[in-house]
């Protein structure tokens, strides 16, 4: 295998650890795992699909917070808003609606939005986490 492969192949694997709650949790904006010991719940509205569920560790409000990066994809035929919550197993919960703004604010049929939930004063990922995402009213 060359050094190109072997970038290429570390780069994969090391995307695919940070995304599964295996990578170690570093500060600046860099990669954590999501849930410590790896269990995550989803409940996906049937007109979503979660495409992107990932962490990092940055400052919010000048203190060092996990963020929560949801994207979520519009996989049904029309518009839709959808309503987010995310559940830590230490009782904090964030959340809310993607998209946040818009005229109207909703995501069209086979489109992506995303937002990122900080829960602030939280370092450490939670041992487990609960996925909500629910369409809003049509």
């Amino acid at each position: 295998m060359n050094g190109t492969a072997r970038l290429v192949l570390a780069a994969l694997v090391g995307g695919a650890l940070a995304l599964a709650g295996s990578a170690p949790a570093r500060a600046g904006g860099e990669a954590a795992p999501c849930v410590e010991g790896g269990k995550i719940e989803k409940e996906i509205a049937s007109e979503a699909s979660l495409e992107e569920l990932s962490c990092f560790i940055k400052d919010y409000k000048n203190t060092p917070s996990l963020h929560f990066k949801v994207r979520i994809k519009n996989v049904s035929t029309k518009p839709h808003r959808y309503r987010v919550n995310l559940f830590l197993d230490n009782g904090k919960a964030v959340g809310g609606l993607i998209p946040r703004k818009g005229k109207p604010p909703v995501v069209n049929p086979g489109e992506e939005a995303s937002f990122t939930y900080p829960v602030k004063g939280l370092t450490r990922p939670p041992g487990s986490l609960t996925v909500l995402v629910k369409t809003l009213g049509d």
